[in-house]
Order: structure tokens, then C-alpha cells, then sequence
């Protein structure tokens, strides 16, 4: 009951300052614009991701094991991304996707009620499988908050060209912002993905128990990889930008997600469901 009321209050402050932002964007205030959030958002924020974090640390590591499911996949890739984003806003002005941002964490906080199901993951006791975990996971964070930038970006600039920008994509920060930001948030990621296919390679036995195997998820992880590796490279050396970025961002996202999120929806949801 403790966790349910956890996820309940992360989804209602989420919402609530989803609200609030959704409403500034149609207002359109921009007489005296902000460089970031305020005390009172700010702190709002920080309330629904402790609210958030709290309830699936408590859902995840029950006595001492630790439990993982599809919805509690993707509501911990979804919170570490919006953590990410809130230290972001320090850094960065930022406002135009405050609106986008508590919104999936509002859905990402009430995926736990709606997918419930968890499996007891093996050698969860391991200080290195746990640590293998964790980057994996924020590896998916930050990826997925590379792809909502992606997809924003792609939207913001095709209103651009056919001249019919609407209020809320014209409160996004500038292109060139969300441009170097969403690099920023692909080298990250790709860093904390090489650690993760690396040591999950070499030492798989340790890690799982078992030596390594070359199953589906592995080969879209390294088809990820690649995806993700070229695109950097192309933005070294050819100075790959707008819609071409935008384009192996989301085809290397895509992918990345066919390698565990899609593979375990159809286990524990749609099979589940049918047994």
C-alpha cells in the first residue's frame, strides 16, 4: 500500500506542475523570461522524484533481493531521466520542456500499477551485477531523454519550415540549445552503453552466472551501439546535424529499446495476459 501511495503522489505532483507549465506555454508569457525554473518548481520537482525513486527502490529491493518487471523498466529508465533533466536545468535554459518532461514523468511514475508483474532477478546479491545494472539503466535514461529531444526537435523544425510554429514549440529553447544538448546526452549514454555490452561480454559468468551468449537482446544492443557509435563519428568528422542527427538518434533509440523492453512487454504483458 506504502509503495501505491508513493507512485500516486509522484504522478500527482508531476501532473500538477505539468499543469502549471502546459499553462505557461499557452499564456505565452515572455515579457520577462526566466533563465531556469523557480524555487517553488523546482523544489516541486524535486519532491515527485524522490516520491518516485522511493517507491520503486522500495517495489525493486525488497529485503535485501531485487524484483524487476516491463512497467518497473521502464519507470526507472523514465525517473533517472528526468533526474538527469533537473540537474540539466541548472546548467541550461531549458523551460520550453518542462511540459514534456513531468508529463512522461507522470506516466513513467504510474507505470508500476498499471504493468505489476516482477521477476526475481539472479545474482542480484553482486555488488558487480548491481553495478552492471545501474549503468545499463542510466545508459536507457539517458538515451531515452536524447530521443524525446530528438522527436521535439524534428517537430519544432518541420513547423519552422512550413511557417506554422505553434505556441508550444516556439517556448522550446533554440535549436542550437537542444542540438548540443542532445550530444551531450549521446556521448554520455554511448559511454555508459560501451561499459555495459563490455563488461557484460567479458564477464558474464560472473555477472550472471552463465557464460556469454549471443541472444536478441545482445544483438540489438550492439546494432544500438553501432547506430549510436556512427552518428558521433559523423558528427566529428562530416558535421552530421539537424534531420540526419535526428534520424540515427531515433533508428539507434528504436533499437536500443527492441533489446530488452520490447522482448519483456511481450513476456509479461501480452503472453501473461493470454496464459
Amino acid at each position: 500500500m506504502q509503495t501505491i501511495l508513493l507512485h500516486l503522489l509522484a504522478a500527482s505532483l508531476y501532473a500538477g506542475l505539468g499543469i502549471h507549465f502546459w499553462r505557461n506555454n499557452v499564456a505565452g508569457r515572455k515579457a520577462s523570461p526566466r533563465q531556469s525554473m523557480s524555487i517553488g518548481e523546482r523544489i516541486t520537482m524535486l519532491g515527485a522524484i524522490l516520491a518516485h525513486g522511493w517507491a520503486l527502490q522500495e517495489a525493486l529491493f525488497p529485503g535485501g533481493g531485487m524484483q524487476f518487471g516491463f512497467g518497473f523498466a521502464v519507470s526507472l529508465v523514465i525517473w533517472l531521466a528526468v533526474c538527469f533533466y533537473w540537474i540539466e536545468t541548472f546548467y541550461a535554459r531549458l523551460e520550453g520542456l518542462h511540459g514534456f518532461v513531468v508529463t512522461a514523468g507522470a506516466g513513467g511514475s504510474l507505470l508500476p500499477l498499471i504493468f505489476p508483474g516482477q521477476h526475481a532477478l539472479a545474482n542480484a546479491g553482486s555488488p558487480a551485477f548491481r553495478a552492471h545494472f545501474i549503468i545499463a539503466m542510466l545508459a536507457y535514461s539517458l538515451f531515452t531523454l536524447a530521443a524525446l529531444h530528438a522527436m521535439l526537435m524534428a517537430i519544432a523544425e518541420r513547423q519552422l519550415h512550413s511557417g506554422r510554429l505553434t505556441r508550444t514549440f516556439a517556448n522550446l529553447p533554440p535549436l542550437l540549445t537542444m542540438e548540443t544538448l542532445l550530444f551531450r546526452l549521446i556521448g554520455i549514454a554511448f559511454l555508459l552503453l560501451t561499459l555495459t555490452l563490455s563488461s557484460g561480454i567479458v564477464f558474464s559468468e560472473s555477472l550472471f552466472g552463465q557464460a556469454f551468449r549471443l541472444d536478441h537482446k545482445t544483438v540489438f544492443a550492439i546494432i544500438s551501439w553501432l547506430l549510436f557509435g556512427a552518428l558521433l563519428v559523423g558528427r566529428k568528422i562530416w558535421g552530421w546535424r539537424g534531420r540526419v542527427a535526428l534520424r540515427w538518434t531515433l533508428a539507434g533509440f528504436t533499437t536500443l529499446v527492441l533489446a530488452y523492453v520490447g522482448s519483456r512487454f511481450v513476456i509479461e504483458v501480452v503472453l501473461g495476459r493470454a496464459a
